[in-house]
């Protein structure tokens, strides 16, 4: 039984590939055409296979359907939970995780750091955060397809918060190069003077960027230079979080 569960899952695999002939499908199978066919018309029933109108078969929608479920149902605050706290142990700094929902870049998650047990940041689970004038904002901008990326900012009415704000489309579109370029955010008190940030993707099994991670402090307590030391944990734990989420840059590049 496991040895035909096995053979089935290989021609699925090879349909992915290349059309199939039903001689090519026995062959994949080891079995004759007949069962090969009947086989065939199974998977065809539940749409893992389609037969094409020159009759080869080739990979069907319905496991396009199950992997859509399964990517939606997958629950990003539950996979990143336990690297978040690890991080935040390792770094003693307040550690966020952000996602674009809608039109809004909101916290899904926050681990405080016991440093901040006198002094509170404004960042709250469920709060959205500036779209353009945060380390996660900018991080999840930086890597939006171009034209989500020009709707989202198309409804944005540009604000100087701070001196380090980066108050107009020009401006920030260079910084959100520079962004893509080296993998990773900064916000030098660009919303609030005096909050440090730091801000690294997470991929999901396609190589989009989903979310980010970022590490916070209070300048008093961790000036930005200071944070920077801590980037190699960030983007490491942003590195295993997206492998939670079936992100592997082999897959990604085979495509």
């Amino acid at each position: 039984m496991g040895q035909s569960i096995q053979r089935a899952i290989n021609l699925i695999r090879r349909s992915a590939e290349h059309p199939l002939t039903l001689t090519e499908a026995s062959e994949v199978l080891g079995v004759h055409k007949s069962t090969a066919l009947r086989i065939l018309q199974t998977l065809e029933s539940a749409r893992f296979v389609r037969k094409t109108g020159a009759g080869t078969y080739v990979f069907g929608s319905g496991l396009i359907e199950l992997s859509e479920l399964a990517l939606g149902s997958m629950d990003l605050r539950q996979f990143a939970a336990a690297h978040l706290r690890q991080l935040q142990r390792q770094t003693g700094h307040t550690v966020h995780l952000a996602q674009l929902t809608g039109d809004e870049i909101v916290y899904i998650d926050k681990v405080d750091s016991p440093a901040f047990d006198a002094v509170k940041l404004p960042s709250r689970v469920g709060r959205a955060v500036s779209i353009y004038a945060s380390a996660v904002g900018k991080v999840i901008l930086a890597y939006l397809p171009r034209d989500e990326r020009d709707r989202l900012l198309s409804h944005v009415v540009f604000e100087r918060y701070t001196e380090t704000t980066f108050a107009d489309r020009d401006a920030l579109e260079a910084e959100l190069v520079h962004v893509g370029e080296q993998g990773w955010a900064a916000d030098n008190g660009e919303h609030d003077a005096y909050v440090m940030c730091i801000a690294a993707p997470i991929r999901d099994s396609r190589g989009r960027v989903i979310a980010a991670i970022s590490m916070t402090a209070i300048e008093v307590i961790a000036s930005l230079e200071t944070l920077k030391d801590s980037l190699p944990l960030l983007l490491e734990t942003a590195t295993l979080i997206s492998r939670e989420m079936g992100y592997t840059p082999q897959a990604v590049a085979a495509h």
